[in-house]
């Protein structure tokens, strides 16, 4: 069984992830708008293991509070872990590992593992209702065909973003792309697991030291 889920990372400083996530949109959209956050030769419908952060638009803690070190989810927060939660239901041979939904962002590890697909062992870091009915018509917008990590973040996305819009939450919204960094087989797994882990206990200190929210 591959789902390993927590809602609770020591900063371990890792300076080939870099902190997009904390810049001004300015600065972003300049930095991005020349070249494609996805690398043009990669295949990332291949097999491997993601380690993927999703950030709100501004930094809006729209998912909750950090109170002593635990994380209290929203209402938005908790459709976010519920759908995020759901991402194997909708995509064949795609499976989740740890993940933390953080009061302004969402890191999580993401694992393809199609049968007739290559592997890859390569680090990079990239930007890439009634209640029952609303839950229902916001998983519809999660493909089910299987597809690339870009196909089911922005299906992840897209989800929590139509169910927010018809639930009053119309304030809203992501920021655009996602950031992702293909976990080696050299034993970062492990780190990046206990970054996750960690991340609602450091959350006091790394908002005030923005660069701490990235590995």
């Amino acid at each position: 069984n591959h789902s390993v889920e927590t809602l609770h990372a020591t900063s371990l400083h890792d300076q080939s992830i870099e902190n997009d996530c904390n810049k001004p949109m300015a600065v972003y959209k300049g930095k991005y708008r020349v070249k494609s956050t996805r690398l043009p030769n990669r295949d990332y419908g291949a097999n491997g293991w993601y380690f993927v952060t999703i950030c709100t638009r501004n930094q809006n803690s729209f998912f909750g509070e950090v109170i002593e070190g635990q994380i209290k989810l929203s209402a938005i927060g908790k459709i976010a872990q519920q759908f995020w939660a759901e991402i194997p239901d909708h995509f064949e041979d795609v499976y989740i590992d740890a993940y933390v939904i953080m009061p302004n962002h969402i890191h999580g590890i993401v694992i393809i593992d199609k049968s007739n697909s290559p592997s890859r062992d390569v680090a990079c870091n990239v930007s890439t209702i009634s209640y029952e009915d609303d839950v229902y018509r916001a998983r519809s917008q999660m493909s089910p065909k299987a597809g690339s990590l870009s196909v089911i973040i922005r299906s992840y996305k897209a989800a929590v973003s139509r169910w927010c819009k018809t639930n009053g939450y119309s304030s809203f919204s992501w920021q655009p792309r996602f950031y992702d960094h293909i976990i080696r087989t050299d034993g970062s797994l492990d780190r990046i697991r206990e970054y996750i882990v960690n991340n609602p206990a450091k959350w006091e200190e790394d908002k005030k030291l923005p660069a701490n929210l990235w590995m």
